[in-house]
């Protein structure tokens, strides 16, 4: 047998290292020299080895996997993505918890990230949603106050019941999505097991030009299954990267996690006449008004080769869509097309773009005339002009890819958000309603369990938010704070 020849550790540089396992120092007693760079090139990377994490959705897993078209929509839209039946696309996705840190456990309950991207023929085309159809609130002005009420006192540095409750005692539109986090798919039992969604609302734009309305549902082929309280407890004791492990186990034993795509089309016009603003995050669309339509299969099949290059500094954002695919007026979409981009830039530095995970597979993208920056690891754009127009062959804009105009209309203004409408306990208490009995069970315990810690005016204000959803919703909790 051939004797395996070893590779010779190298500094960055590539210059030889001949011990890895000494300091170079004055002497075998003395201390150690300024001139031991590699010393010094060992201890400074560490020192940076953690890139700042993600402020939200810190704590994630991710595979890569395909998207494969099942189904014609091209009458609705015109990216190629979607063009024939059979395509497959590329893609990588990432499943995080949003509040926690990175080391907090999987098993929490807690809303979970979503974030898709696909490298298609135009471009990279990023889906970035969670597990829910709807979010606490709906206009992005009040995100961050929201954000810190999920995470730590600034007092005790504890995560606070007290404070998240207030938060939606005063903001009532979060009830939806707080029946939902509440209920008993509020803690996956792992990520193949919850459904995603787009929950915002975006556009479709057809050859014709033609705008339609669309929300992204996929639908998980595993089956919803979730924890009950107590098991996520017991497993977030014992190994806090449950989802993480399984997911990651299940993709080496080649039992590939699936989803099926579907979407919702409402016609451009409809929005207008709509019983209620399609954009709001914190509603959803009737299936009866507008039933499921299937595109395709979603498939995760293969396991990071390397978690922090291809997980860590995978970058998505709303900002990224492809021809044929467009944004909508949802307040909090609007946001996000800027902050998701916004944070990448602090995180991963301007170029994030050019890492590898990120970097666009088509032929003919990212000819930008964006230079320099930090980690600039391509030609930075060779010897090329960095202006435009020039008379050097740059690359120029192409009409053909503009979108038809949305009408808009009104004063610009700062309209008042209302808060406590009838509208905001609708679907609330609808989804109560379909509950069963096991359900509305589980709900009322969770909820019990978390908003017997808060101050007993804010259970109040809670308790009278509940009972505008559903009578019985109300009483069942005012019954289980009383009974404690």
């Amino acid at each position: 047998m051939k004797k395996k020849i070893r590779k010779t550790l190298t500094t960055a540089a590539g210059i030889p290292v001949p011990d890895n396992q000494t300091s170079l120092t004055a002497g075998k007693r003395g201390p150690t020299l300024l001139q031991d760079h590699y010393l010094l090139e060992k201890l400074a990377h560490f020192n940076r080895e953690r890139i700042p994490e993600r402020v939200v959705h810190a704590k994630a897993a991710g595979a890569h996997g395909t998207f494969t078209v099942t189904n014609d929509i091209t009458k609705y839209t015109k990216t190629r993505i979607f063009s024939k039946v059979g395509k497959q696309t590329e893609m990588i996705g990432r499943f995080s918890t949003v509040a926690g840190e990175k080391g907090s456990a999987d098993t929490v309950r807690d809303v979970r990230g979503f974030a898709l991207k696909f490298y298609t023929e135009e471009g990279n085309w990023d889906l970035v949603g969670n597990n829910t159809p709807v979010f606490f609130i709906r206009d992005a002005i009040k995100f961050p106050d929201f954000i810190h009420s999920q995470k730590r006192d600034p007092q005790t540095n504890r995560r606070s019941d007290t404070m998240q409750w207030d938060f939606w005692s005063q903001v009532p539109e979060s009830l939806h999505q707080v029946t939902i986090l509440f209920s008993d798919r509020g803690i996956p039992k792992g990520i193949p097991y919850m459904n995603g969604y787009g929950s915002h609302t975006f556009s479709f734009i057809n050859a014709e030009n033609e705008r339609f309305w669309v929300k992204f549902h996929f639908k998980t082929q595993q089956g919803i299954q979730c924890f009950r309280q107590k098991e996520a407890d017991t497993i977030a004791g014992e190994d806090p990267d449950y989802h993480t492990g399984q997911l990651f186990e299940a993709i080496e034993r080649k039992e590939f996690p699936r989803w099926t795509l579907k979407v919702q089309i409402m016609p451009e016009k409809e929005a207008d006449e709509y019983k209620f603003n399609p954009f709001d995050l914190t509603k959803v669309w009737s299936h009866k008004d507008y039933p499921l339509i299937e595109v395709g299969i979603l498939e995760l099949n293969r396991n990071p080769i390397n978690y922090f290059a291809e997980i860590e500094q995978a970058a998505f954002s709303p900002s990224n869509v492809v021809p044929g695919i467009s944004f909508s007026p949802d307040k909090m979409l609007q946001a996000r097309i800027f902050s998701y981009t916004d944070a990448h830039r602090y995180r991963l530095g301007v170029n994030y773009e050019r890492i590898p995970v990120n970097l666009p597979k088509a032929a003919n993208v990212a000819n930008t005339y964006q230079r320099d920056g930090f980690m600039r690891c391509d030609d930075n754009g060779g010897p090329g002009p960095n202006y435009e127009p020039n008379s050097f062959d740059g690359p120029v804009e192409d009409p053909d890819y503009n979108e038809p105009p949305l009408k808009i209309s009104g004063s610009a203004d700062r309209y008042e958000q209302k808060r406590g409408v009838d509208e905001d306990y609708i679907q609330p208490g609808d989804l109560y309603r379909l509950m069963s009995e096991d359900q509305q069970d589980q709900l009322i315990s969770n909820i019990v369990g978390s908003l017997k810690k808060v101050p007993v005016e804010i259970q109040k204000k809670m308790i009278v938010h509940f009972s505008k959803a559903d009578k019985s919703y109300g009483e069942r909790v005012a019954e289980g704070l009383k009974s404690l």
